[in-house]
C-alpha cells in the first residue's frame, strides 16, 4: 500500500508539468494523466512522478496535519 502526502502546486509550465512543494520539498511533476488543467494553489495527491487526482483543501489540511504530528511524535530517525 502506498500514502500520498498532499501535495500543493506552486507553478504551471507549458509542458504539461507542474512545480509542487510537498512539507517543503519543490519538485516538478507531470499532469499528462489529469484531464484538467492545474492552477497554482490547489492540492494534488502524486504517484511516481504523476498527478494522480485533486484533493481539496480541508482534506489536504488535514491529511499535512496528521503527517507533521506522526513525523514530530516519530522523533530523528536512527542513523
Amino acid at each position: 500500500m502506498c500514502l500520498s502526502i498532499p501535495s500543493q502546486v506552486v507553478e504551471v509550465h507549458e509542458d504539461n508539468t507542474v512545480t509542487v512543494d510537498t512539507m517543503g520539498v519543490k519538485r516538478r511533476v507531470s499532469c499528462h494523466l489529469l484531464m484538467d488543467e492545474l492552477v497554482v494553489g490547489e492540492y494534488v495527491l502524486i504517484h511516481i512522478g504523476f498527478v494522480m487526482s485533486r484533493i481539496n483543501d480541508k482534506d489536504a489540511q488535514e491529511s499535512l496535519e496528521m503527517y507533521q504530528f506522526i513525523m514530530d511524535e516519530s522523533g530523528p530517525l536512527p542513523i
